[in-house]
């Protein structure tokens, strides 16, 4: 079969492939390719400063026509590569071999031996991966997140003076505002951002072992671990492990991802929670012509967008649990389970980019139901038993909670009419009496 949206084996590359579309200059096969072919080349430049033998090919002209591979690096180009990883079965081997093909196009065959020099595929991998990583999250994670924030935020706002019936354990509490309870959600979303933005992007470049023992040997004169150090910094903008096996510690990169998990977790949350609300009436949702929200019942519309994303986050947080337990673990030196493993990073950056989309696509059918919000707290004098206690309590009435308790624990509704028959009841002052005929559902808020 055609690889097509419909013939596509995952959702993420298929159904919802126009959502996840902008991930495929990170995380696709070509894309892997191009960021090794990156990775090499600016290598070899930084070799030609530094080495005698290469200071003839270190002309700016030639780093122009160098970086051009990686810069205009073309579908042909990738087919090219996968072409020679046919004889070599292997992934890397092949874009060094394609490098050393087109040095000889651009008059550089002569030093063709100096293109990975000393290194091993993880020293490319390693680089090519933390490369592909903050760039995704620079374009497309921390955008679509922060599109997230602005809505929420604009929603806190706006509703900032919507006083509305809390519910913990599910029955009604003490009353708070709306635009509080998603302020919550945007305190804990900005407190993990900033904590995931602090996750420094590390590397693994040390050659075979991470001893520089190629590099030693040929050239015992140099400092090949700043060399490295500098190549990482200056270079890519990124930060080389000191100490390191084959591989990347990837103890880093497992930060990066839990801190994603623990976003992700967040926004469940809220999925939740607004499901909830939609539930009960407090939001209705804006409806489209056409739409159908059950293939039976025609009267239905379904919060269908944080369901999508619920259950889209639930997926990516499965992955991001897998790669950050699995990838700091390695036999000895080496084994190749991270390779395979680091190859489905896209994976949960493509569903929760998908709940991105669908929580943005539900915030923005929110519709508030201002007389359902309201009919809740009218029907919930209870939750001022709280506040009325607390005020005896400053007075020094004998046992006030166990007074209120036998007054609202029970299955009867309580009424305005029977708080205020109970508050004349009181043996206290008038003027405290006039106080606690104040609080009301609507206004006992705190601050």
């Amino acid at each position: 079969m055609v690889l097509s949206t419909l013939t596509a084996i995952t959702p993420a590359d298929g159904r919802y492939r126009n959502k996840t579309e902008k991930l495929a200059p990170y995380f696709s096969e070509f894309a892997l390719i191009k960021y090794r072919v990156q990775v090499e080349i600016e290598y070899f430049i930084a070799l030609s400063d530094l080495l005698p033998e290469l200071k003839p090919y270190s002309l700016d002209d030639n780093k122009a026509a160098l970086r051009r591979l990686y810069q205009l690096f073309s579908m042909y180009d990738a087919m090219r590569i996968k072409e020679i990883e046919c004889v070599t079965n292997h992934d890397v081997k092949a874009v060094e071999y394609f490098i050393k093909e087109k040095f000889a196009a651009i008059g550089l065959e002569e030093c063709r031996e100096f293109v990975h020099f000393g290194l091993t595929s993880q020293d490319i991998n390693n680089t090519a991966v933390p490369l592909s990583l903050r760039d995704a999250l620079d374009e497309a994670y921390y955008p679509g997140l922060r599109k997230l924030l602005d809505m929420l935020k604009q929603s806190a706002n706006e509703w900032s003076r919507i006083s509305m019936l809390a519910h913990t354990h599910g029955q009604p509490a003490s009353p708070t505002r709306l635009g509080k309870e998603i302020a919550v959600y945007v305190y804990r979303l900005e407190e993990q951002l900033r904590l995931l933005e602090s996750v420094p992007l590390t590397i693994k470049f040390g050659g075979a072992t991470g001893n520089f023992n190629a590099h030693h040997a040929a050239y015992p004169q140099y400092d090949w671990k700043q060399f490295a150090d500098r190549l990482a910094e200056e270079v890519f903008g990124l930060r080389r492990e000191a100490f390191t096996t084959q591989i990347s510690n990837y103890d880093n990169t497992a930060a990066l991802f839990d801190g994603m998990k623990r976003i992700n977790t967040i926004l469940l949350d809220m999925s939740r929670d607004f499901w909830m609300y939609i539930s009960m009436d407090y939001f209705k949702q804006t409806i489209k012509a056409g739409e159908t929200g059950s293939s039976a019942m025609p009267h239905k519309v379904n919060p269908i967008d944080f369901e999508n994303a619920e259950g889209n986050l639930g997926i990516a947080n499965a992955v991001l649990e897998h790669l950050s337990a699995k990838l700091p673990v390695s036999r000895l030196q080496r084994d190749l389970t991270d390779s395979t493993v680091i190859r489905n990073a896209g994976i949960p950056f493509a569903h929760t980019i998908i709940a991105f989309e669908s929580l943005a696509k539900g915030l923005d059918k929110l519709m508030l139901n201002s007389e359902a919000i309201e009919r809740d707290l009218d029907r919930n004098w209870a939750i001022v038993a709280e506040g009325i206690q607390t005020i005896l309590r400053r007075e020094g009435y004998p046992n006030p909670y166990e007074a209120l308790k036998n007054l609202t624990r029970t299955n009867d509704e309580i009424t305005q009419q029977a708080i205020i028959d109970f508050i004349n009841s009181l043996d206290i002052e008038d003027e405290i009496k006039a106080e606690l005929r104040t609080l009301s559902p609507h206004n006992y808020i705190g601050i």
